[in-house]
C-alpha cells in the first residue's frame, strides 16, 4: 500500500474505437481514490469514438502527459490500429518503466505486448485474444484478473472493474477499495451463466466466435509481426 499523503497521478490511454468499459469501468473505481488525479491521454486532444461509437475527449494529449503513478491500458478493436504505432508504443513503454502500477485490461494487453513489455511475464486478456498472448512472450494465466508485479491484468470487458478493485487495494488499501465497492453497489447478480467460453451454451460460443473471427484473425497476423521484430520464436499458423 501507498501511504496515503502521496499524491497519485493515474492515466487512461484513450484511442479511436476503444471499448469504453474497458476504460469507464476502472475509471469509476480508480477516480474515486483519496488523493489522486485521474486523467485521459489521446495522441492528440481530438473527441474519438468508442466501438460502438461514444463520445470521448482525452485531458490532453500523450505528449503533455506527466510521468504516471499508474498507466491504465485499454482494449477494444482499435487497439488493432496502433499495434505498429511508434508514438504510442513508445510512450506505453516509457510510462510504465517508471510507473508504480501498470493495469491493461482487455486487449490493451496486446498493446502491452507490442511495446515489448510481455515477455515471461504471466497475463491475461479477453478470452478471444487469449491464444495471442504467447506470440508477445506472456505465460497465458486463464483467470478474471492475474497479478504479476507490479502489473495488474483484466479479461474481458467487464473484468476491467474487478481489476481495478484489486489495484485500489494495493494502492490505498482493503478498506478504500471496499468503500468503493459499496458506493458503486458493485454486486453482479447477472441474469445468465454465459460469461466466459467455458459457462456459454455451444451455440452461442459459436456463434460469438465467428462474429469475432475478422477481428481476432486480423489479430493474429499482426502479433505475428510483432513476434518476429521482437526475436519471439513462434509454431506456425495451424493449417486451414
Amino acid at each position: 500500500m501507498i501511504p496515503h499523503d502521496t499524491h497519485l497521478q493515474i492515466g487512461s490511454l484513450l484511442f479511436e474505437g476503444v471499448d469504453q468499459i474497458d476504460l469507464t469501468g476502472p475509471f469509476e473505481v480508480l477516480s474515486r481514490l483519496p488523493n489522486a488525479t485521474y486523467r485521459i491521454y489521446g495522441k492528440s486532444t481530438e473527441p474519438v469514438r468508442d466501438l460502438k461509437g461514444l463520445r470521448l475527449t482525452p485531458d490532453a494529449a500523450i505528449a503533455d502527459a506527466p510521468q504516471l503513478d499508474v498507466l491504465h491500458v485499454p482494449g477494444g478493436f482499435g487497439q488493432e490500429a496502433l499495434m505498429e504505432d511508434a508514438q504510442v508504443l513508445g510512450w506505453i513503454a516509457s510510462q510504465a518503466a517508471h510507473a508504480r502500477s501498470i493495469f491493461s485490461v482487455c486487449t490493451g494487453a496486446l498493446l502491452c505486448g507490442a511495446a515489448g513489455l510481455l515477455k515471461g511475464r504471466r497475463a491475461t486478456t479477453h478470452w478471444a485474444s487469449f491464444h495471442l498472448l504467447p506470440l508477445f512472450g506472456a505465460i497465458p494465466v486463464n483467470q478474471r484478473v492475474v497479478m504479476d508485479g507490479n502489473w495488474v491484468f483484466a479479461a474481458g470487458v467487464t473484468a476491467g472493474i474487478d481489476g481495478a478493485l484489486r489495484l485500489a487495494a494495493e494502492l490505498r488499501g482493503e478498506d478504500t477499495a471496499k468503500a468503493i465497492q459499496l458506493y458503486m453497489a458493485y454486486a453482479p447478480e447477472p441474469p445468465f451463466d454465459s460469461g466466459t467460453p467455458e459457462t456459454a451454451p455451444a451455440a452461442i460460443l459459436a456463434q460469438v466466435r465467428q462474429s469475432a473471427a475478422g477481428i481476432t484473425a486480423q489479430r493474429e497476423a499482426t502479433a505475428r509481426r510483432v513476434a518476429a521484430r521482437l526475436g519471439i520464436a513462434v509454431p506456425a499458423p495451424a493449417a486451414e
